[in-house]
């Protein structure tokens, strides 16, 4: 199918691969569809989520893991439970990220996690309990400090 969209112009996507947030996006009630854009769901530190019910909506995504390998939100699995069985196999952990023009105000909002099940297509954001994260956690700084680290370290 093709989506007219702000970012990337026309782009092409499989709509077997729409991932279904039945409750929609916290703020974006009614936009329940999106694709992922990436090359590889694992290895990619960046990626898109894009409506495809407004060629408006796009969110910038982190694979958080990549950068913060010790990240452990605590998801209650009531509150995932409608994405099906999850497991290491079938579950990605996603986070918005807001990349300004000054790349040193990255943020990365580490408190709502986006969860998704790739074998049923299905997401949510989830809303941890906890203050153990920031919603606004400043992200270049904490890349900075792991250069910074390995730099000393070797």
């Amino acid at each position: 199918m093709r989506l007219k969209t702000k970012h990337f112009g026309e782009i092409d996507y499989d709509s077997s691969l729409c991932i279904h947030f039945d409750e929609g996006l916290p703020g974006f009630p009614d936009s329940k569809k999106f694709v992922v854009l990436l090359e590889n769901q694992r290895e990619d530190t960046f990626c898109w989520l894009q409506s495809v019910e407004d060629g408006n909506l796009a969110f910038a995504l982190i694979n958080i893991y990549n950068v913060m390998p010790e990240y452990n939100p605590l998801v209650k699995s009531d509150e995932v439970a409608s994405l099906g069985e999850l497991d290491e196999n079938n579950l990605l952990i996603y986070n918005v990220v807001v990349i300004p023009d000054d790349i040193r105000q990255m943020r990365a909002n580490l408190r709502a996690p986006i969860v998704i099940n790739p074998s049923t297509k299905k997401g949510k954001q989830v809303i941890l309990d906890n203050d153990n994260y920031d919603m606004k956690y400043r992200l270049y700084d904490h890349v900075q400090r792991i250069h910074t680290q390995e730099a000393i370290s070797r």
